[in-house]
């Protein structure tokens, strides 16, 4: 990738990040999360539509962290190797057929194959932005992008906020169809900005400009791509994302097929002289690997909240979509807030453990809610909530970047968001179960539970995890 131009900063010698990146990162990032909230209101009227049940609506929820949990990590390891513009322009013009297609959608299969679309459209955007920010950082000689990682991190939270009370304004004013709608001019402006910001490849970094000996073009970059481990992978991920949907023992044999997957997913990965994921550095970077799993175990919180609680609100405590929107409006307001304030930090380990404890505290007044509750309560939980929205995610994408070796930036950031999906896999699989075929208030408790493990399952990981702070593969150190 050629270098993105930009003068020096005031009183310094060294150059500054290149603020014309910044619109195509922060829009590119921001579609996954806008399609994750936006649908959170409209499940109620999606099954009322469609005549279908909480337990299949659910399939919406999942279908598209199915694709995306998939799509991330392949994804980023195309962009580690062909750069971030190529693939980012692809990814978010397929954002816009599967706009299309869910808003013409007939029946719920249909509309569940447009989320599949939007998952994999929407994989390029985050990896993209964390190889932009890593060339910066390598081109400017600042290793330290937090105001950059902080900027990512707060338009998230800023689309979190809009996404559920944008999706009852519009599902109020044109039905919930334009809440696919709505991916089409998204998708455009990203398009447009990807075209006039991203820099473009150099030709003489290009993985096929260099080959020599007898080997051809097409399998020098069979070879880097490691084609054969990325189908493995894929086999691995979808049986496990497919029993992890709907738990039940008679699907045991998906879990064998994932484990079997699994098995010479590894054994090719270690034979590979390019793996599409190199376990040995994987395996050794032990900061790494206990950053995913604090991902998973947090996100099965944070997204039960998202979607059980939101399905609560209209079915079990009779809100309007719009006001289950409105209702969610604290939780994203204290999250920008304290991203804001926390990003000036470095600090790690302050910033999980106050998460977890938020995490918490929010799944035990959720076991005090009822029916016939005030309406501050459900205010006070989203307020709590805000916590550790904010502080988790910024502290886990800061974490990766950190960690991660500086070569495979794209899919270890490709990889972390894996996990956080395999997370609301659990989380959606959780919320089906709970509820059933209605929102009721005794489905919530159920999944309070369920969070309440999983809270404080996160809690003991960032308790007794000694290699916080520590940062592998590049000799940074990120502050516990």
């Amino acid at each position: 990738m050629t270098d993105a131009k930009a003068g020096p900063e005031v009183g310094t010698d060294q150059p500054g990040f290149d603020r014309r990146l910044l619109p195509p990162m922060l829009l590119g990032s921001v579609l996954n999360p806008i399609n994750s909230t936006i649908v959170a209101v409209a499940l109620v009227p999606i099954g009322r539509a469609l005549g279908a049940p909480a337990s299949q609506t659910a399939w919406l929820v999942s279908a598209l962290y199915l694709a995306t949990s998939l799509g991330q990590p392949v994804v980023g390891r195309l962009i580690d190797v062909f750069g971030p513009r190529r693939l980012f322009l692809l990814s978010t013009g397929l954002v816009g057929v599967a706009g299309v297609v869910g808003a013409l959608a007939p029946d719920l299969g249909v509309l569940i194959g447009a989320r599949v679309l939007l998952g994999f459209g929407t994989c390029a955007g985050y990896p993209a932005a964390m190889a932009l920010v890593r060339s910066e950082a390598e081109r400017t000689g600042r290793d330290s992008p937090g105001g950059v990682l902080t900027a990512l991190a707060v338009a998230n939270q800023t689309i979190a906020v809009v996404g559920p009370l944008l999706g009852g304004l519009l599902i109020a004013v044109g039905g919930w169809r334009t809440t696919f709608a709505l991916n089409v001019p998204l998708a455009v402006a990203a398009v447009l900005l990807g075209l006039l910001r991203l820099p473009k490849p150099d030709p003489e970094a290009e993985p096929t400009a260099r080959i020599t000996g007898g080997t051809t073009r097409r399998e020098s970059l069979a070879a880097r791509l490691d084609l054969p481990g990325m189908g493995l992978f894929a086999a691995m991920l979808v049986s496990l994302l497919l029993f992890l949907m709907n738990l039940h023992l008679r699907d045991w044999y998906l879990l064998a097929l994932a484990a079997a997957a699994g098995a010479a997913f590894a054994v090719r990965e270690l034979r590979a002289a390019t793996p599409f994921i190199d376990l040995r550095v994987l395996g050794g970077n032990t900061p790494l690997l206990a950053t995913y799993g604090r991902a998973l175990v947090a996100y099965v919180v944070a997204y039960s909240f998202l979607y059980g609680f939101t399905q609560w609100t209209e079915e079990g405590f009779g809100l309007t979509p719009f006001h289950a929107g409105l209702a969610q409006i604290p939780m994203f307001l204290l999250a920008i807030g304290v991203s804001i304030v926390s990003g000036r930090s470095t600090s790690v380990r302050g910033k999980l453990l106050l998460g977890a404890a938020g995490q918490i505290v929010a799944c035990l007044v959720i076991l005090m809610l009822g029916g016939d509750s005030p309406l501050w309560m459900l205010l006070l939980v989203a307020l709590i909530f805000g916590v550790p929205q904010g502080l988790n995610n910024l502290a886990l994408q800061n974490s990766v970047y950190f960690q991660a070796d500086p070569e495979r930036t794209a899919s270890s950031a490709g990889l972390l968001r894996t996990f956080a999906y395999i997370g609301s896999m659990v989380a959606s699989s959780a919320t089906a179960a709970s509820f059933g075929q209605h929102a009721d208030t005794g489905g919530l408790h159920r999944l309070a539970w369920v969070m309440l493990g999983a809270g404080v399952l996160y809690l003991l990981l960032t308790l007794f995890d000694r290699t916080l702070g520590r940062a592998a593969g590049h000799g940074t150190r990120a502050s516990a």
